[in-house]
């Protein structure tokens, strides 16, 4: 027979409550946008909620579960950075791409030219809502998702940073 004392219990459950807390409690997140740009930014969430949101409505290809995100367009903020877009994207600028990294380590590539809305609708979003509500911890506070990808292995959960990158000649 398993003999618990009464005091380990209460220590157990107390440290559980105070890690669930920690990963509940909302994130002081701060998005940075850096690299081969002309204007590096760091945008709060208050900043990001702030802007104009779009609303897209997909398919979760993990459980086939209608979902409505709620966020800023990947491409407004990357206009915002100075990034090169319309017209001023030739040359150079057509071997750029953006490296987006997420807080647990994980990091997704796009080119520049396929988020410029004049070559492209990809509608890449990054969200800080979805179905209403503020992204849970697993995913957010800011998420990225790509409607037009078959599979959402670039749906970068987590995003802390997006860097512009020139590929090297």
């Amino acid at each position: 027979m398993l003999r618990v004392s009464y005091s380990f219990l209460v220590a157990f459950f107390m440290l559980s409550a105070s890690l669930a807390a920690q990963t509940s409690a909302p994130a002081s997140t701060t998005l940075t946008i850096s690299g081969d740009i002309t204007k590096p930014v760091s945008l709060s969430l208050a900043d990001i909620s702030a802007m104009p949101h779009k609303t897209l409505k997909v398919t979760n290809p993990h459980d086939q579960k209608e979902e409505v995100y709620e966020g800023v367009a990947l491409a407004d903020l990357l206009k915002l950075a100075g990034a090169a877009q319309g017209e001023h994207l030739r040359g150079a600028a057509m071997a750029t791409y953006v490296l987006v990294e997420a807080a647990d380590g994980y990091r997704a590539v796009f080119s520049l030219a396929e988020l410029d809305p004049g070559i492209q609708d990809s509608n890449v979003l990054v969200a800080d809502k979805v179905d209403g509500h503020a992204l849970d911890s697993k995913v957010g506070p800011l998420r990225l998702v790509a409607p037009l990808d078959k599979r959402p292995a670039r749906w970068v959960r987590m995003v802390q940073s997006i860097r512009v990158i020139t590929a090297p000649q």
